[in-house]
């Protein structure tokens, strides 16, 4: 049986990022939550694995030192992405971006992952089918995680959802 997991191969040569990103691969999770929230101010998600948590680390550090996407490749990425449908809540959230909402004494908190969203150990199409398995009614998803309310609703009156980019 062939053993599919990456080598990690150190870098080649004295270029410093590529020295730290080889480090942050080498980091353990517990020290990749630590470096998460020294670059983010607020603790990772409980829902990323190792391998995401690497990933978004060596991305900040590669970012900080060569900067993000450029403006042209940001144009050419939203022309050519799949236009979000009416009220779509995943085109406006990030991978990895976690929903937390308390409804009966509960704490669900849902993950924004490629497929959907990530609840309970399963992956869900829309949010609205996490809701109504939450709360065993018909729910609009996003007005149930905080991310929409009714006109004539005040703010006040929102259910109360956090909704972090991670």
């Amino acid at each position: 049986m062939k053993d599919h997991r990456r080598k990690i191969v150190p870098p080649s040569g004295d270029d410093p990022l590529e020295n730290e990103i080889a480090r942050i691969r080498l980091l353990t999770k517990d020290r990749l939550r630590q470096l998460w929230q020294r670059q983010h101010g607020f603790s990772a998600p409980r829902a990323l694995s190792k391998d995401m948590l690497g990933r978004a680390c060596a991305w900040q550090v590669q970012e900080k030192a060569k900067g993000g996407v450029d403006l042209p490749s940001q144009g050419l990425l939203a022309r050519h992405g799949s236009k979000p449908g009416k009220g779509d809540a995943r085109r406006h959230l990030m991978l990895g971006a976690v929903l937390i909402r308390e409804h009966q004494g509960h704490r669900h908190i849902v993950t924004v992952v490629a497929g959907g969203y990530s609840w309970g150990g399963n992956t869900y199409k829309s949010l609205t089918a996490i809701a109504r398995a939450i709360t065993g009614t018909p729910w609009n998803g996003p007005r149930f995680f905080g991310l929409r309310r009714l006109k004539s609703e005040p703010l006040a009156t929102q259910p109360s959802a956090e909704c972090r980019s991670e």
